[in-house]
């Protein structure tokens, strides 16, 4: 059935002259299974993604201080989350093209590379640059990949390729999330900062007894406080 016939029966109430003059519609052949992969890969990464913003979207704005930052106690900051997104986009590739390999400790999540205050903003872009780099060689993998080796065991895994590929997108979405909440995580805490300092000026030292919650709102419209305290 062409084009035409579906948008006939679609429509029912086409006149013999309007059906006559219709012209099928062109269906675009359908993405191999590796090639939709490779696409959706790309979307979680480089934007375009149904969820919401991609990895890189989110890392558009950030500076060295915000990825370096733990403002949630006991988690990694968003720079460690990066070069461990980094390892694993190196890691499927490898493993696509036979190698065995399975990071672990300081491999896994490698530690933030120690720099001055003034180099630390060209190592952060370092950073990223690197997970750029490494997951557009992940996608050129995965897009040259034949079908049939989708069901090909992954050396030293319990699991196929295609299970791989799945669960590395689900990770670079996870960690997305990740990235966005600590991104808002981070804006909050410097508010709070900056409320904490202002409210010093006014009344001093909050270790002095007299920079109390009771003086802030003494001090600062309700507004202003709203979701700080």
């Amino acid at each position: 059935m062409d084009g035409r016939s579906e948008s006939m029966r679609g429509n029912p109430n086409l006149t013999i002259g309007e059906i006559l003059t219709m012209k099928p519609s062109i269906r675009k052949p359908s993405l191999s299974v590796t090639a939709q992969m490779a696409e959706q890969l790309r979307r979680a990464f480089d934007g375009s993604a149904w969820h919401g913003p991609s990895m890189l979207e989110l890392l558009e704005d950030v500076d060295a201080e915000t990825a370096a930052a733990k403002p949630i106690p006991n988690v990694h900051s968003i720079w460690e989350l990066v070069l461990h997104t980094a390892v694993w986009d190196g890691a499927v590739r490898r493993r696509i093209g036979g190698q065995t390999t399975q990071p672990k400790g300081k491999k896994n999540f490698p530690p933030v590379p120690k720099s001055s205050s003034t180099a630390k903003q060209a190592a952060w872009r370092k950073t990223v640059s690197w997970l750029t780099r490494t997951h557009a060689d992940l996608i050129r993998a995965v897009s040259a990949l034949p079908e049939e080796r989708l069901r090909d065991h992954v050396p030293g895994t319990r699991y196929d390729i295609s299970f791989m590929l799945h669960g590395v997108l689900q990770h670079e979405l996870y960690h997305a999330g990740q990235i966005a909440i600590l991104k808002k995580a981070h804006r909050r805490a410097s508010r709070v900062k900056d409320c904490q300092l202002e409210i010093e000026s006014l009344t001093g030292p909050c270790t002095s007894g007299r920079g109390t919650a009771a003086s802030a709102v003494r001090f600062f419209p309700k507004h202003r406080l709203h979701g700080l305290q």
